[in-house]
């Protein structure tokens, strides 16, 4: 079993160093017609030159951003390739105003293969049909809901389900809002309030018992409104109260889930290669709603102080809830892993002794008497960035993946990776921002060499010195934050501060400033 994992991970780590080597990171032994051409961020602006050259392995050229109008809020991003870990740049990027308009949700059909061009993606829906289910326009709020949209993606094993995810996952956002659109539109001329209370035990007001009825699940489904105004029997009050921001939370739950089934689906007609991470941001009505599957990082910096708004998922971050598949599904493991963790591979020669050992109920550690089942591989291995689950793949959330097995066996990983984001919220209305503050977004080829805080005093540092009227200044500091990461090419490989290994990934960061929300309508 050791010499099949050895072969596991190194089938694997060649999978990454070969993958996306046809052009949009498909694999090179399929007949199967990309779902969309590999490419840089649209907003990038690159030439098809500009694209070969920047996928050079050895200069890594940090590119960034032409022009800072092509992003809302000056939004500054800068990116660079890998030191030859993949043939391709797998990290995507995507940052759109979009707009929903009403229309019913039964106007979002299943997707079908896109033939719109790339010029007209952003007034399409999931599967490019349609005359404009949404818009990118700056003065569109008459037309419906607006919210603003940030993306990362964190490719492996190629970069087809980063690229599909890039252009996509928006449009199930905004089709997944467009089932509580009217509620949020509603919510959005009344003061912040709780769906479904009843303010002082009283009978709720006109704009009250609206709401309340929008929430129930008889609104909810598009079910007629009474045309009585009698308030609702008791009965109605006792359902669950439901703070709006969870309705946007929900959306986006539903549209990872979304993006996730699509990309399994259309692999039977497109050739989409591997998996990704994602990190997105959506700024709607006030608040910011930062969604993350995987382990790339996404941290606030005001006035000086550092707010984490994402949590990495990894083998050890998820240990319990992966165990606990484990053990409610042994079959998942194929007779050859242990839900079990060990502080070290156990060998034949120590059944019958004690060990230490936990298992999905436990934090601590226990010991039990070895039996022979306890011999089989453990679930989890390693610790660390070197920490794998069966074998095979350091990370536990992201899309795609449905094809991903255990080098030379029929044991699939997908049931272990959850395609599930952890939403976190901040509402900017709750504090004035000032130009330095700012929201940084970055794949793990950053967080790899550079801690929260040496981010954070780099980006406050290299602000304070610019001119706070410069809207390139975010751009700038993204472009200086990639090159502090990436660091410089030596005898010795790329090095940062004090002679540490600098990252040898793929970097890719957003630099949103704040103040620029205080200032949306």
């Amino acid at each position: 079993m050791l010499t099949r994992v050895k072969s596991a991970v190194g089938a694997f780590m060649g999978g990454i160093m070969t993958g996306g080597g046809s052009g949009g990171g498909g694999s090179p032994g399929s007949d199967l017609p990309l779902k969309f051409p590999y490419m840089r961020p649209e907003f990038l602006g690159l030439s098809p030159d500009e694209i070969e050259c920047s996928a050079d392995h050895i200069a890594r050229p940090i590119l960034i951003l032409k022009e800072t109008r092509r992003l809302p809020w000056a939004t500054g991003y800068a990116e660079v390739i890998n030191a030859g870990k993949s043939a391709l740049n797998e990290d995507q990027a995507c940052c759109e105003v979009v707009v929903v308009r009403r229309r019913p949700m039964s106007y979002c059909p299943p997707s079908t293969p896109s033939k719109t061009p790339t010029a007209k993606r952003r007034n399409s829906l999931p599967n490019g049909e349609g005359p404009g289910l949404y818009l990118e326009h700056k003065h569109a709020e008459d037309e419906g809901l607006v919210f603003h949209y940030w993306a990362l993606f964190d490719g492996h094993a190629g970069s087809g389900a980063a690229v599909v995810a890039s252009r996509l996952l928006q449009h199930h956002i905004a089709c997944q809002l467009q089932s509580v659109m009217e509620i949020l539109h509603n919510l959005a001329s009344l003061p912040p309030t709780i769906l479904g209370e009843e303010p002082d035990g009283n009978t709720p007001g006109p704009h009250q018992r609206s709401l309340t009825r929008a929430a129930s699940l008889r609104g909810a489904a598009g079910a007629p409104s009474s045309p009585s105004n009698t308030p609702p029997p008791p009965r109605f009050f006792a359902e669950k109260k439901i703070q709006h921001e969870s309705l946007v939370i929900g959306a986006m739950e539903n549209a990872f889930k979304e993006m996730d089934a699509q990309i399994e689906r259309e692999k039977q007609g497109y050739n989409i290669t591997g998996g990704c991470t994602a990190l997105t941001v959506v700024y709607m009505l006030g608040k910011l709603y930062v969604g993350n599957a995987g382990d790339s990082r996404a941290i606030i910096i005001r006035n000086n102080e550092i707010v984490p708004m994402s949590t990495e998922f990894t083998p050890e971050s998820e240990r319990q809830r992966l165990q606990f598949l484990g053990f409610m599904q042994p079959q998942l493991l194929g007779n050859e892993f242990t839900h079990l963790e060990f502080p070290r591979r156990v060998q034949r020669k120590e059944v019958g002794k004690r060990m230490l050992y936990r298992d999905f109920t436990m934090n601590g550690w226990a010991y039990k008497t070895i039996e022979d089942e306890d011999l089989k591989f453990p679930l989890i291995y390693g610790e660390g960035k070197k920490a794998r689950v069966l074998a095979t793949i350091g990370v536990t959330r992201g899309l795609g993946d449905h094809d991903l097995k255990v080098h030379d066996s029929n044991i699939y990983i997908k049931p272990f990776l959850s395609c599930l984001p952890e939403v976190k919220v901040y509402n900017l209305t709750q504090y004035e921002h000032g130009a330095d503050d700012v929201l940084v977004m970055g794949t793990d080829g950053l967080w790899d060499v550079l801690s929260n805080q040496e981010v954070a005093e780099a980006v406050s540092t290299f602000l304070a010195n610019c001119d706070p009227d410069d809207l390139h200044r975010y751009t700038m500091a993204a472009q200086d934050l990639v090159m502090r990461a990436r660091g410089v090419l030596r005898d010795r490989g790329w090095r940062i501060t004090n002679e540490r290994l600098g990252s040898g990934d793929d970097i890719s960061v957003f630099i949103i400033p704040l103040m620029y929300g205080n200032r949306q309508p």
